[in-house]
């Protein structure tokens, strides 16, 4: 944990680590709400299914 506390030693750059990483939780929340999940897993299926042939 001493390399986390030696990261850490700015404040400004804790706040922005911090801000960057609940903007990230924040757009990974959004997209599983608007359904982007089945969107994605639906691609991946259909490009799985042409390259083994199948569809």
């Amino acid at each position: 944990m001493t390399w986390l506390k030696n990261y850490f030693k700015n404040h400004k750059q804790t706040i922005l680590f911090f801000a960057i990483f609940l903007t990230a939780i924040a757009f990974i929340v959004i997209g599983l709400d608007k359904g982007g999940f089945h969107d994605t897993m639906a691609k991946a299926i259909r490009i799985c299914l042409e390259c083994i042939g199948i569809g």
